[in-house]
């Protein structure tokens, strides 16, 4: 199927570019979170009209996660889990714990966006993990995983 994005997608493209991809990515995923359109005439020309307003809007949201990224930048987040005597945790910290953390200290950001480069952490201590912001805005922040004994 034939789209025309209407926002930068990772991999897939800029603002306005028609691209092809297969259908149930854009039926179930670049449609429902408008994303994208399908690159009809109507569709292209009505784009066309709107090119100067949706970029005014990707500049606005683009320098809303530029600021968000400054105050991540370099953030330390303390997250208590139970642990052994040995450091190990029973269980994990999941990017789900992460967002939930940064929602606590006032950010808005989706467990989507916690990029954990080795996975869940399962150990005490600080790892480092990147917090996607936006397609073009990555924050490294650092977990400081702090055991509880049992």
């Amino acid at each position: 199927m034939q789209i025309i994005l209407l926002e930068k997608v990772t991999n897939l493209g800029n603002l306005g570019d028609i691209v092809r991809v297969k259908d149930g990515f854009a039926r179930n995923f670049l449609i429902p979170q408008r994303k994208a359109r399908r690159a009809t005439e109507a569709a292209i020309a009505d784009f066309a009209v709107r090119r100067a307003e949706l970029e005014k809007l990707a500049a606005e949201k683009l320098a809303a996660a530029e600021a968000v990224g400054i105050k991540l930048k370099d953030l330390v987040l303390e997250i208590g889990q139970k642990a052994g005597v040995d450091g190990r945790l029973f269980g994990s910290v999941t990017n789900h714990d992460i967002a939930d953390a940064l929602k606590a200290k006032g950010f808005t950001i989706e467990k989507s966006s916690v990029r954990m480069p080795t996975g869940p952490l399962k150990m005490v201590g600080d790892h480092p993990v990147a917090v996607a912001v936006h397609t073009d805005v990555v924050a490294d922040i650092t977990i400081r995983v702090v055991g509880e004994q049992a």
